[in-house]
């Protein structure tokens, strides 16, 4: 074959460090638009971002040749210098060390791009902590919570 092919949806989860608040809602849409950017930059095809004061859900659609460590090291480093530089206030930002990426069929699409929207409205009814193992789960991770937090 001459060419490769690839539909590689992603669903990307990561918090800020120890969940720090620092994702206000009146800076939340300039910090999605710029990982969005950042994605695009890698060639990447940002479809749905979202979240919280302190994570970030995004569904993309990454190319062949970018692998998902690859991605978000370079667009979380990239965001952690931008958000210090353009609001010094939060000076201490940092992101986690590591994140949950989930494969999403295109038939899933849909669903999950609403799940991402409708962030705030999920979290009035459960944590970051426990979406997030809902979401090991469900994609039968293999994880020991010792070592999760």
């Amino acid at each position: 074959m001459a060419h490769t092919f690839t539909s590689l949806l992603t669903h990307v989860v990561f918090s800020t460090s120890d969940r720090a608040p620092f994702l206000a809602d009146a800076i939340r849409p300039e910090v999605h638009a710029y990982l969005g950017g950042a994605l695009r930059e890698l060639r990447a095809f940002p479809i749905a971002i979202g979240g919280t004061r302190d994570h970030v859900h995004i569904l993309t659609r990454l190319p062949a040749e970018v692998a998902v460590a690859d991605c978000l090291r370079i667009v979380k480093t990239n965001f952690s210098r931008r958000i210090k530089e353009q609001w010094p206030e939060r000076r201490s930002f940092a992101w986690q060390g590591g994140y949950g990426a989930f494969s999403v069929s295109e038939s899933s699409r849909q669903t999950v791009i609403r799940y991402i929207r409708d962030q705030a409205r999920h979290h009035e009814r459960i944590s970051f902590k426990d979406e997030f193992l809902s979401l090991l789960k469900k994609h039968g991770v293999e994880f020991d919570e010792r070592y999760l937090w």
